[in-house]
């Protein structure tokens, strides 16, 4: 291996990520003899094939596999090294790798239009997904910093909270509770509940509180997103817990309602985190450090919305009398 270039790993590198040697060749601006040939000497070097073609695929062998974990860790080293670099010149410039949870899509995006603003230099990539995916990104090392509703107790990671994630309850406008303050747990246990897959932390969460209480979720459907939860709410399916951040535009106010429940909103936070151990870039660290601003960029804090919001009536609608509300 004394005699691997850092070409020849790049080169390996985009094969692995992108699967074939067309596309590398491509992606690198190489003919593709070129890219055989850089494959051919690294693959002597090691001593071992590094891919193995089936068909038109192709696949890393065991070797291959280690050697994209090592390549990956000297780019990486690299990439902090061009960051510090630019850190001692006054700047911030870099790239900033983030993995985030579907959920926290709603109010990512806005904290990163500021902060692009500000820093000008650093190029951002961001891959959303639901929380088992992001998980083995973050199990992998595969990106800078991971944004979750909750820290994984499988990994060891550092995990730093930054802004609250206050879970309600959420039903539409014309539900019968929608005008009832403190509703029971007991009560809405009796509602029909529209969840999201399993392993989701908004589930979890839902799951835990009631089980602290001996009760069981009356599940009428399973859904694989918020957006389709917040449309089978309108649609009176059922109820559901969500992230109040989850209320974006494109669910009218006068369509839903928060409820009025005993135990909620769940006060939870969000959380930046990355692998105990790693380093976080220069990069990371400036983003780490804007995120401890976070509310600010947000506006009204979540409580005091979800607050604002459950007292909100719809027109019009009379107020009943219940055992829930004398």
């Amino acid at each position: 291996m004394r005699h691997t270039t850092l070409r020849q790993l790049e080169v390996f590198a985009a094969i692995a990520r992108l699967g074939s040697f067309t596309r590398a060749a491509e992606e690198l601006h190489l003919t593709q003899p070129t890219v055989s040939m850089q494959i051919k000497k690294l693959s002597t070097a090691v001593g071992l094939p590094l891919f193995e073609q089936i068909g038109k695929k192709v696949y890393l062998t065991d070797a291959g596999r280690a050697l994209q974990t090592f390549a990956r860790a000297i780019f990486e080293q690299f990439t902090r090294f061009e960051m510090v670099t630019a850190d001692m010149k006054g700047l911030k410039q870099g790239a900033l790798r983030l993995g985030v949870i579907t959920t926290a899509k709603y109010f990512i995006p806005r904290l990163l239009g500021s902060f692009c603003r500000q820093y000008p230099g650093i190029d951002v990539s961001m891959k959303v997904s639901n929380r088992e995916r992001i998980l083995e990104r973050l199990a992998n090392n595969e990106d800078d910093l991971y944004i979750l509703g909750q820290p994984p107790e499988e990994i060891n990671v550092i995990a730093e909270p930054f802004l609250l994630n206050p879970l309600i309850v959420l039903a539409p406008a014309d539900h019968p509770l929608a005008h009832r303050k403190n509703i029971s747990l007991q009560r809405l246990a009796e509602e029909p509940f529209l969840l999201r897959e399993p392993g989701s932390g908004t589930r979890k969460a839902t799951e835990q509180l009631f089980a602290q209480h001996n009760l069981k979720i009356k599940m009428r459907m399973e859904l694989g997103s918020n957006e389709a939860i917040k449309q089978a709410v309108v649609g009176g399916l059922g109820i559901s817990v969500l992230s109040r951040h989850t209320l974006a535009l494109d669910i009218p106010a006068d369509q839903v309602v928060i409820l009025d429940v005993v135990g909620f909103p769940i006060e939870r936070h969000w959380y930046a985190a990355y692998p105990n151990g790693k380093q976080p870039s220069v990069v990371a660290h400036a983003f780490l450090d804007y995120l401890k601003q976070a509310q600010r960029y947000i506006g009204e804090t979540p409580h005091q919305f979800a607050v604002a919001t459950a007292r909100r009536k719809p027109p019009h609608a009379p107020r009943k009398k219940s055992p829930d509300n004398p």
